[in-house]
């Protein structure tokens, strides 16, 4: 695995194995050792997958404690805006958001970390989410911080994204009282 970015501090965007050849491609997403050498130690207790039409926007989500988790994401089909924001009130990234490109065509891993919100746009039909985490999904700890309140310019002048109603329904960053 080749590190290819770290947008804010310990969230990691990962190049994995890919082998390409005239079949197809053989893509190695995780992998234990690898991951530990780029500071990632992770037990999957959990994985499970969303596929969006173009357009839909899931997010902000994470889990606080004490089922707070962290996250391997990436896309086996289409392609999405990734965003992760910064909720842990001792980092220097606190407050602040990233975004990258996920996709069936860069096969991009990225580490989320506990304390981030995670999120995203569906930018084609059909884009295929996979996620990792390293707890178990718990509803009474999930949480949101709702997706237009920290100042993340999303792309979607010229129309209305698909939004869940529980998605609209998350505090403002703002009125957010961080427990990470």
């Amino acid at each position: 695995m080749e590190l290819i970015s770290e947008p804010l501090p310990g969230v990691r965007v990962l190049r994995p194995f890919v082998f390409e050849d005239a079949r197809g491609n053989f893509v190695k997403p995780f992998h234990e050792g690898q991951l530990a050498a780029h500071g990632i130690e992770m037990t999957v207790r959990e994985e499970f997958f969303s596929t969006s039409a173009a357009g839909v926007l899931r997010g902000m989500h994470f889990q606080v404690p004490p089922h707070a988790h962290q996250k391997l994401v990436y896309c086996i089909s289409g392609r999405v805006l990734d965003v992760v924001l910064d909720l842990r009130r001792d980092s220097p990234g606190y407050g602040r958001c990233a975004a990258f490109e996920l996709s069936a065509a860069n096969h991009h891993v990225v580490h989320i970390p506990v304390g981030l919100a995670h999120g995203f746009l569906s930018l084609e039909d059909q884009s295929c989410l996979v996620y990792k985490t390293d707890a178990v999904h718990a509803p009474d700890c999930d949480a949101g911080i709702l997706w237009n309140s920290f100042g993340f310019d999303w792309p979607v002048a010229g129309f209305e994204p698909v939004i869940s109603p529980r998605d609209q329904a998350h505090p403002r960053l703002s009125d957010f009282s961080s427990p990470f």
